[in-house]
Parts: structure tokens; sequence; C-alpha cells
């Protein structure tokens, strides 16, 4: 039984190192590490941060019935704060019955047209934005947790090839800034490393909640590169790339930006 004892410490002491030192090692940044001591006081404090107006108001549209069949999120889901703990750590992902990735907007959107019967909701609408700030919220400081769903690979393998692949004007891809250039500084302001951790994030620029793809459409322009169309697959598998890059990362939602 000693032997045994010791064996089992021995365990522990290297789980925990070996835990250590994945920490250590982990250099990874969110922007919100590359805020200055004000914004990042804005986004922790509930009652300052302008995102959480937004996550009300989903809180509401969760609670409303809608559609043809007069239901609510809360009729099929119950109370968000157990049903959609973890959703947004796991999204994008492939439903049941589907054979392509869905963000979370899309999987609303899903919920919306097949069980309420009522109309998609339009990008960047205020209840959509809402809602995914309501259902993002839940799963606020929880790991990122990519789905282990092996039909999610080649979608993934897309999104990273986008990410390096030069476009625009300018002949730049995603990657020459957030992973060569990240950490300098471009007309005064630090280049994040892009991870997706407080998405919807309200941006001071915006004075609103946006979503990824918007976030997504403005480096588009920035590079003088044609955007994509919201309903766009390319968005989603850039999304799967990227929080597949950000796993084990926190959840800021709802995040806030300069």
């Amino acid at each position: 039984m000693k032997v045994l004892r010791v064996g089992i410490g021995l365990a522990i002491v290297f789980v925990a190192s070996w835990a250590m030192a994945q920490v250590a090692t982990d250099r990874r940044r969110s922007g919100y590490q590359d805020m200055g001591e004000a914004l990042q006081k804005m986004q922790d404090d509930d009652t300052a941060n302008p995102g959480m107006l937004f996550v009300q108001l989903g809180g509401q549209s969760w609670a409303k019935k809608a559609g043809t069949a007069d239901k609510s999120c809360a009729d099929c889901h119950g109370a968000a704060t157990t049903s959609m703990k973890g959703m947004a750590a796991r999204y994008p992902a492939i439903s049941k019955g589907g054979d392509t990735p869905l963000d979370l907007e899309g999987r609303i959107n899903l919920c919306r047209t097949e069980n309420q019967k009522a109309e998609r909701l339009p990008p960047e609408n205020r209840e959509l934005l809402a809602l995914l700030a309501y259902v993002a919220h839940q799963s606020r400081g929880m790991p990122i947790a990519p789905p282990a769903d092996p039909r999610l690979a080649a979608f993934r393998d897309q999104g990273a090839a986008i990410y390096r692949r030069r476009q625009g004007q300018l002949n730049l891809s995603c990657a020459i800034c957030h992973d060569d250039n990240a950490g300098k500084k471009l007309a005064g302001v630090t280049i994040p490393e892009a991870h997706p951790t407080g998405y919807p994030i309200y941006r001071l620029e915006w004075q609103g909640l946006g979503s990824l793809k918007r976030r997504l459409r403005n480096c588009l322009v920035g590079i003088r590169a044609e955007a994509y169309a919201y309903d766009a697959p390319e968005y989603v598998m850039l999304e799967l790339f990227l929080m597949d890059r950000a796993r084990g990362m926190s959840l800021e939602s709802p995040g806030v930006r300069p």
C-alpha cells in the first residue's frame, strides 16, 4: 500500500508539473491583454461594459415567443444558464442531420426556421446579436473547446488556407499581420494575435456590438480585398481554424475593444 501511495503521489506531481509547464509555455495573448487599463476595467465591470446591454436584450428575446409555432427559445431549451453553458466554446459545429458546419449565429437561425417556424434574422441584426451575446455570455470564463468531430477537419484546413493566403491589393494574409507582426504597432495601435475570445464584441470604433464576421470583413476591406458575402462559408471555415488556434483560451464575451 505504501508503494501504491508513493506511485500515486508521483503521478499527481507529474501531472501538476506538466500542467504548469503547459501554462508557462502558452504565450498566446487575447486582445484584452493588449488594451489599456481603462478598457480592461470597462470589460470587466458588467455595469460599465456596453455589451451587457445586448446580453440583457438577448435574455428578453430568449423568453419571447416567435414564429407560427409560437415558441420561445426557453420553451425548448429551458434556462440558458444551464442549457447553453459551454455552447459558444464548442462552435462552429455540425448540427444533427447536417453535413456542413454552422457558426453560433447559423445555429440560432436554424432553431428559428425549424423549431419556431420564424424568419431568419439578417446578419448584424440587433436581435440576432443580442441572442448571440446572451448565449455566448453563458460560456464566459470557460476554455475554448472545439468538438472532436473528424468531419470538421477538411473545413478547418480550408480555413487555415484562407488565413495564410495573400489577398487584396496590399497582397497581405491574416498570418502576416496576426502571426508574423503581432504585438507590433500599426498607426499607433497594437496588432493583436486575432484570437476570437471576446465575440460578439463591443467596439468603440463601431459604437455598437458586432460579430466575428463583421471583424473579418473589416480586415478584408483593410487589405483592399473583396469581402465575402455575409452568408459565405469562408467565414465559418475561418472561425473553425481560429477557434482551434485559440483552443484552451478563456472566452470573454461580451468583449470590449477599441
